[in-house]
């Protein structure tokens, strides 16, 4: 496990120290406290804290109705009921706080969702650890010719080879360089502010991450989501896990309206009509550009 003795005595001291508490806790979400879940080859997701449950959801939303909801509706049904017609506040109820262990550029592409608490690592103060994304064969990937953002057929034999010694060599290499700067062995040694710009991007950085359930499922929809880019996307899998078992009711409704739902234009929805009219529609007759008429395909195609 990727964890620092500093870390691991943490996590130990606070799993052998439990607190009884009044307040409302999720028993899924429990099992996940002070567990770090492995991700790619030197990261990691651990939950550090977390407030509210399926209940809490409930609750706020029941406030801002009145009385008598709760006689229209069982829980379950009020929380797909909110899902269902976009609100936000009662899901902002509950908050989660990850630990999490991940290369820079993987965070530089997670720090676009901006409705989040973020705390980084340092390199200004502290000196990074000699830890880099290497990736497995398996994710080596050409560049896609349908998707200027994805990847396309898998690399192999020679190319791979050629590929990761080039990732390995140019890391080690940036490093050894690093710590040559930092050094005061004979000399004055450069400021570890100016000496980490040398670092590549695929180094790993730490970062407390703290958000509401709202904004947590925007970040999942995104990234969990099977266009997205395999780096996130394995820890944005490995965050749904814990939320599954933090607000299963919430969590299954997600699942049904947002990851397993589709959005789609007015142009959509006229094309469907049509279809279900008889009329053979295509991307030429629909009024949808190259690319609305391929999404729309891969789903009613």
């Amino acid at each position: 496990m990727p964890l620092t003795e500093d870390q691991l005595a943490e996590i130990e001291a606070a799993r052998a120290n439990p607190q009884p508490t009044l307040r409302a806790v999720a028993p899924g979400m429990e099992a996940h406290l002070y567990r770090a879940v492995p991700v790619l080859d030197h990261g990691f997701v651990r939950v550090v804290d977390y407030m509210g449950d399926d209940a809490a959801i409930v609750q706020a939303a029941r406030v801002s109705y009145g009385a008598g909801t709760k006689k229209a509706r069982d829980d379950s049904g009020l929380i797909r009921y909110l899902m269902r017609h976009w609100h936000s506040t009662p899901f902002e109820m509950c908050e989660l706080k990850l630990h999490v262990k991940l290369p820079v550029f993987v965070a530089r592409q997670w720090i676009r969702h901006r409705t989040a608490n973020v705390n980084e690592y340092s390199a200004r103060y502290s000196i990074l650890d000699r830890e880099f994304y290497i990736p497995e064969p398996s994710a080596l990937a050409a560049q896609s010719t349908v998707n200027n953002q994805g990847r396309g057929e898998t690399l192999s034999g020679a190319e791979a080879a050629r590929v990761l010694e080039i990732l390995k060599g140019d890391a080690a290499r940036s490093y050894d360089h690093y710590e040559a700067m930092l050094s005061q062995d004979g000399q004055q040694g450069l400021a570890r502010e100016l000496a980490r710009m040398n670092l590549p991007a695929n180094i790993y950085t730490q970062w407390y991450w703290k958000t509401d359930l709202h904004n947590l499922f925007h970040f999942l929809r995104l990234r969990a989501d099977a266009h997205a880019q395999y780096e996130i996307r394995v820890y944005a899998e490995a965050i749904a896990a814990m939320v599954r078992d933090w607000v299963p009711a919430a969590y299954g409704a997600f699942e049904d309206y947002r990851m397993g739902g589709v959005s789609l234009s007015a142009k959509g929805v006229e094309v469907l009509r049509r279809r279900l009219a008889g009329e053979a529609v295509t991307q030429e007759t629909s009024g949808m550009s190259k690319g609305e008429w391929r999404e729309f395909e891969e789903v009613f195609g």
